[in-house]
């Protein structure tokens, strides 16, 4: 059963006669469970079955002649969501629940489609928000007891998969997997529908480019490894995803491997084409000497060649088809038909009476050496992942009892105590304890200036310190840190497939089949209409029709320019989240900033003080001590002023900020109202002359604030924010590429027209209260533009949620990771600029592997199967086929590899 907690404030009770009261009045209204009334701080929680209580607890209250005011639905609430479809779609509905007041944390799953929030909020406020990010919540009783009973059963049974399998899981854990057998792109949509299949995965997602995939489930890792096997693959949990040395030592083993098969079965292949062109061989009617060359044919076939069979076997038993199977029943025909002719002549016309035992061969050595090459070039793809893993330190100086001792990584613990000398990179995410240094942090943020670091300044790991010797304290560790977040946000980027290559992997579904039939219509019309003899020219145009065929290539096309061009991104600095953002990225219409700390420095600075009746120790005095209460750049600002003065920071009562306008508050026992002109008038005050300082500071891009002492404005404050030295060039960079440039902030009309024209953008949008700036985003989407979002990845994080692609600024805070869509590691709009600039770079790449394999494709199968034949008498060798299959797959993962040397467009 569901639970829900109101909480309201009640005014009128001066006694416990009064709580009894109302605490009776509470317990007589259907669907509540328990009421718990207090005199101090005149408060009732009520606990109750039902969602909307609200207006009948409050008239129950009312009705005994007391007031109340309803202050939040508390406690743990589940809410049902309908209409996500993704986990963008769960990144959307988080980002607008965590906006709401009073929420302090949400979980949303996709499956069964529910958010469960912990705080204190309206129930109306949620529902808003969740429907402002364009879902519906279903809040009728039985919709919520659905939800309920399908959150108990998955949790029934995930808590029986703990029982019942060797690795149980907790829900939606992601579980990285190495999959065995793959040849195509048909492989990976076949391994994909099996893991999507298995009970308890909600996603998953098979990289061909690096035999890998990556499940979220909450099953069983034994669950899926089964699956995988069913459909004839092998599957294998990865232990350890940073052990690239155990990865690069199996890459060798099988470079090596296939380089041995590749020499193997060319050397015998080509001897027998050059014993045959010399006349060494003999005639067919030598039977002996042929039955031992198709015996040799066929050892070698299978030492070589074993793998293709065995997939390929392995797929048919599956009821699926891939490259294995193509290479099979073409190498295989070859084999045959050639054994037939030596075996049983007599049934064979004179004129087809032709071997085939060096087709065979060649063609299998040239698909090994093709798998070689693409093993070769294929481990270059993953240069970034492993810079990042070169970041991190195998042991770190622990100081304990007062000794220093070196400890492996594993071992440090959160608020140990570390020792760093120069030179050392730094082993955690920590606090500098002791000690001064400059720190170089160009290996993720892309900033090559060191940064300095003094008592007090946070470090990460992973980054080198260069001068002095500190001392640390952790305070993220393992898998918190930020190095080890931004590796497995870099892996799961990797993985994933933007919409042009899910369309690749419908396509990659039905290619297998349909060569399967090309080839058959091949054979069946050189049968029928070819010339004499027609059963060997049948045989010559089918082999190469199977052979010349490549979804290997398909397959290839998307994934490894990902993975480059992820990798690229991330060593500057860049963090895309997933394929998708990429391609999106690379469409936008229109950037829209916020201001503060995007475009300025965000840390800004008292700049101006005007008051007639008080000093400009006394403004600040009152200014500071209301603002004290308050984390808003602006409110730091006018503290750091007071702390400049050394002005003592008086105590304030009955602080209260109001969101986009100010704050107010009692201070020295006189009501003190700060903030801009909307607060004023709210308040009903009349800012008087000091309205004509406030518009001159806000036309030198200064923010206004105004002071307001017992209902009378006393002073302006200009505050001043610094544009960064690079915001000017890296607007004008984007207006470059033909991209819209749009500032959206809070900030008052004058003081943003102001930075907006010593920015240049095309507009402006002011005066706009964080909760409605994705409403903005939404309005421009709706005009036909393609929007990406750049803000500081906190205040920002409904409109990054709601744009088409969020850029988050932050030098890798926790927020930053986890709403945009990017992240920008460097403290730079010029971040921007090289996330579209490699997003585009990428899609060109994309586009080039898809065009190669589909032009490759669209001409070698026809010309295999013999369409030039009438007007050129020549028919292409299925040896030449096997080549131009295997150099297709290597052209794709070269081109791809352009990547990470081509020059970023700007």
């Amino acid at each position: 059963m569901n639970r829900y907690n109101y909480v309201f404030d009640v005014e009128g009770m001066s006694c416990q006669k009064c709580v009894a009261k109302v605490r009776n009045a509470l317990e007589e209204v259907d669907g509540v469970l328990e009421a718990d009334v207090q005199l101090e701080p005149h408060q009732a929680r009520v606990t109750a079955a039902a969602h909307s209580l609200s207006k009948s607890l409050q008239t129950a209250i009312e009705a005994n002649n007391y007031k109340a005011q309803a202050i939040a639905l508390a406690g743990d609430i589940q809410l049902p969501i309908e209409g996500m479809s993704c986990q963008k779609c769960v990144a959307k509905a988080t980002a607008a629940l965590e906006a709401v007041a009073g929420v302090s944390r949400v979980a949303v799953n996709l499956e069964p489609g529910e958010a469960r929030i912990e705080g204190e909020s309206f129930l109306d406020e949620l529902v808003a928000a969740v429907e402002e990010a364009g879902f519906s919540v279903p809040l009728d009783d039985k919709s919520l007891d659905a939800s309920e009973a399908a959150h108990e059963e998955s949790a029934e049974r995930v808590a029986a998969s703990a029982v019942q399998q060797s690795v149980p899981l907790a829900d939606a854990v992601q579980i990285p997997l190495s999959i065995a057998g793959m040849s195509c792109a048909s492989c990976v949509t076949t391994v994909e529908k099996v893991l999507i299949a298995t009970p308890g995965v909600v996603q998953a997602s098979v990289n061909f480019a690096d035999r890998s995939a990556l499940v979220n489930t909450s099953g069983s890792v034994d669950d899926l490894i089964q699956s995988v096997k069913t459909a004839g693959y092998d599957a294998a949990l990865i232990e350890d995803e940073d052990d690239t040395e155990e990865r690069d030592r199996l890459i060798a083993v099988e470079f090596k491997s296939s380089l041995y098969k590749s020499v193997g079965a060319l050397s015998l292949g080509f001897g027998l084409m050059a014993a045959s062109m010399t006349g060494l061989m003999p005639g067919l009617e030598q039977m002996l000497v042929w039955l031992i060359v198709g015996i040799l044919t066929l050892t070698t076939m299978y030492v070589a060649g074993g793998h293709f069979y065995r997939g390929a076997l392995k797929s048919f038993t599956s009821g699926t088809f891939n490259m294995d199977t193509l290479i099979a029943l073409g190498t295989g025909a070859a084999w045959l038909y050639s054994m037939l002719i030596v075996m049983f002549p007599e049934i064979i016309p004179p004129a087809s009476r032709h071997v085939y035992f060096e087709a065979a061969i060649l063609i299998i050595g040239f698909v090994n050496l093709g798998s070689a090459l693409e093993l070769r070039a294929r481990g270059k793809t993953s240069q970034a992942i492993r810079a990042l893993l070169g970041l991190q330190v195998k042991e770190a100086v622990v100081i304990r009892d007062g000794k220093e001792i070196v400890v492996p990584l594993a071992e440090i613990s959160r608020g140990d105590r570390l020792r760093v000398k120069p030179g050392e990179k730094i082993p955690v995410d920590g606090e500098v304890i002791e000690g001064n240094s400059s720190v170089d942090e160009a290996m993720l943020t892309g900033e090559a200036m060191p940064v300095s670091k003094s008592i007090g300044d946070p470090v990460t790991g992973g980054t080198v310190n260069q001068l002095g010797s500190i001392v640390i304290e952790a305070v993220r560790v393992g898998k918190e840190t930020a190095l080890a977040r931004i590796i497995q946000m870099v892996r799961q980027a990797q993985n994933s497939k933007p919409a042009i290559g899910r369309l690749t992997d419908r396509i990659a579904a039905v290619f297998v089949p349909l060569v399967l039939g090309i080839a058959a219509l091949t054979a069946f019309i050189w049968w029928l209409v070819g010339p004499a003899p027609q059963l060997s020219y049948m045989l010559v145009t089918t082999m190469s029709v199977l052979i010349i065929a490549c979804p290997c290539a398909l397959g290839l096309a998307t994934p490894m320019s990902i993975m480059v061009g992820v990798g690229r991104a991330a060593g500057q600095g860049v963090l895309i989240r997933n394929g998708e953002a990429l391609q999106t990225a690379s469409k936008l219409t229109a950037v829209v900033f916020d201001k503060t700390g995007t475009l300025t420095m965000g840390k800004p600075s008292v700049s101006f003080i005007h008051s007639i009746t008080l000093s400009d120790e006394a403004v600040i005095e009152l200014a500071a001590g209301l603002e004290q209460a308050s984390e808003h750049p602006l409110a730091v600002a006018i503290v750091e002023a007071a702390h400049a003065r050394n002005i003592e920071l008086p105590e304030v009562q009955q602080f209260a900020v109001v969101p986009g306008e100010g704050v107010t508050g009692n201070v020295h026992d006189r009501q003190v109202v700060l903030g801009n002109a909307t607060l004023l008038q709210s308040h009903e005050i009349d800012p008087g002359d000091f309205r004509e300082i406030a518009q001159q500071q806000a036309a030198k891009s200064a923010t206004p604030v105004y002071l307001a002492l017992e209902g009378k404005t006393v002073a302006v404050i200009g505050i001043t924010d610094q544009l960064k030295e690079d915001s000017v060039a890296a607007v004008a960079r984007l207006k470059s590429m033909g991209l819209k440039t749009i500032m959206l902030t809070g900030d008052n009309q004058r003081t943003a027209h102001a930075i907006a024209d010593e920015l240049a953008l095309d507009d402006v949008i002011a005066e706009v209260l964080p909760g409605d700036k994705a409403t903005v985003i939404q309005d421009l989407m709706q005009q036909g533009e393609v929007v990406g979002m750049i803000g500081d990845g906190i205040n920002d994080a409904p409109a990054l949620a709601a744009a088409d692609v969020g850029f988050a600024m932050g030098c890798g805070t926790d927020i930053a990771l986890e709403t945009a869509d990017v992240a920008l590691m460097r403290d730079s709009v010029f971040g921007v600029v090289e996330a579209i600039g490699i997003s585009k770079l990428t899609m060109a790449n994309i586009k080039q592997n898809l065009t190669g394999a589909f032009v490759y494709n669209i001409l070698c199968i026809p010309i295999a199967a013999g369409v030039l034949f009438p007007f050129t008498q020549l028919l292409l060798s299925p040896v030449f086929a096997g080549a131009a299959m295997a150099m297709s797959s290597v052209t794709v993962v070269t081109n791809a590899n352009r990547l990470r040397i081509a020059r970023i467009p700007t």
